[in-house]
């Protein structure tokens, strides 16, 4: 497989993890180092390891997955983005937003904006090509994305009112991907 198609998908994959790396910078506003790496090195590994999960499972769990893995990110994506704006609509000023690159939140959005890239790597499997060198791309991509988008994000809770609306506008994004993943898969 050329790397241009490579590349292409890994830019696909990574649209979700940026939409979501976006509305956390907003939420969180001031964003260290470390949350950017927390972030971007769990979603960038997630994106790399499902394919390769995704492509070891093969004809095994393919039916399963492809079944009903539209079903669990959208599941995870409803719980988190309702909880978001849950949280964002009975915000008072003295609540601090909770941070995403940390915990249990972490973990749910590492999978949940990495569902898709198990899908790529059973396909990747079908077509007989070998899953390291995509998913590697996949990963460092997914990773570059997810760093830009925090920062984009901080710049825009910062230099606009959007930080105060930034729970109920990531609650908001996380659900409507939510929403497209199952819709594309319906």
């Amino acid at each position: 497989m050329p790397f241009i198609e490579i590349l292409a998908i890994a830019i696909a994959l990574a649209m979700d993890a940026f939409a979501v790396a976006i509305a956390s910078g907003v939420a969180l506003k001031c964003v260290t180092r470390r949350q950017t790496f927390r972030l971007a090195w769990h979603f960038g590994l997630f994106q790399a390891v499902m394919p390769i999960i995704g492509w070891y499972g093969g004809f095994l769990v393919r039916d399963y997955f492809l079944r009903f893995g539209h079903w669990i990110a959208f599941a995870l994506l409803l719980y988190i983005g309702g909880h978001m704006l849950w949280e964002g609509l009975r915000h008072s000023e003295d609540d601090v937003c909770q941070d995403p690159t940390v915990g249990s939140r972490l973990i749910m959005l590492s999978v949940a904006t990495s569902i898709d890239a198990l899908a790529v790597g059973f396909s990747l499997a079908m077509l007989g090509t070998p899953i390291w060198y995509p998913a590697g791309v996949i990963g460092v991509v997914a990773l570059i994305f997810t760093a830009a988008g925090l920062h984009l994000g901080k710049l825009l809770g910062c230099q606009t009112r959007l930080g105060q609306y930034a729970e109920v506008l990531g609650g908001g994004v996380l659900m409507g991907i939510g929403g497209k993943i199952l819709w594309q898969a319906l």
